[in-house]
């Protein structure tokens, strides 16, 4: 109960933030923006977008597919200009590659939380190879290109670059499962091999996005394509079904993320 009111609290504190950036930019004529947010944070405005459709929102996280993504409040068609999300991407690379160690996103996120930066100035990092490309509010890339200078034992170089990385094939592992149907706490339940009633809670405790959206209901039928994210899990696509096992069951195809 008491994680519970301290969630529903959280939640109005961030309503009552958007509300304010909202209004500060319809009555100001100008554009304002969020720090980079969370899927839990994001839905909080999504519950409110029809509400706060007056100020014109529009959600970036650096570039299509992002998590971690800022809100700007602004309509370019009643400003007269536009005017981009101050967010930047740092490329994140070994002095040696090959002797760098295997680095996870954790080891990233942790050397940078170490130079004292806050999460909030951070959006999503993402992994290929050695390397790493972080989204990061324009206001912090000067600092960190200069101090983040190691990562567990591996000397790196952090620069801007214009090159904008992609989650592809080779962050996405295939995995065939077997379900009753597409609804999604069965497959939630097969991916990360928990119990229906196991899958079932982590939607009461509001740790389940389809899309980027907070998905509250466990019997919400599953789409091709459709992207989901379990906090504390992890993230797939829903790949579909695959035709009828022997015994009736469906095959399915699910792609997790980091597998």
């Amino acid at each position: 109960m008491a994680q519970k009111n301290r969630m529903n609290a959280e939640e109005e504190q961030m309503k009552k933030r958007l509300r304010e950036l909202a209004e500060r930019s319809y009555r100001g004529n100008c554009y304002t923006f969020t720090d980079f947010l969370s899927l839990a944070e994001l839905s909080c405005y999504y519950e409110l977008e029809r509400e706060l459709s007056f100020a014109g929102g529009k959600v970036s996280g650096g570039s299509e597919g992002r998590e971690r993504c800022m809100i700007r409040f602004g309509n370019p068609q009643e400003l007269g200009y536009e005017e981009d999300f101050p967010i930047v991407c740092l490329k994140i690379e070994p002095l040696m590659k090959k002797f760098a160690e295997d680095l996870t996103h954790r080891d990233f996120l942790g050397a940078l939380m170490n130079l004292g930066i806050e999460r909030s100035t951070l959006g999503d990092i993402i992994l290929q190879e050695k390397e790493a490309f972080l989204f990061c509010k324009e206001s912090i890339a000067p600092y960190i290109t200069e101090n983040l200078t190691r990562v567990r034992h591996t000397s790196v170089l952090c620069k801007i670059t214009e090159e904008i990385p992609a989650e592809g094939e080779a962050d996405l592992k295939d995995i065939k499962i077997q379900i009753a149907s597409e609804r999604i706490d069965g497959v939630i339940a097969k991916v990360y091999k928990l119990s229906r009633s196991d899958s079932a809670a982590l939607f009461l405790q509001k740790r389940v996005f389809v899309n980027g959206r907070l998905c509250e209901n466990n019997s919400h039928m599953l789409k091709e394509q459709d992207q989901v994210s379990v906090r504390g899990y992890g993230k797939f696509i829903f790949a579909g079904g695959q035709g009828l096992s022997k015994k009736g069951k469906l095959n399915a195809l699910v792609q997790v993320y980091g597998g």
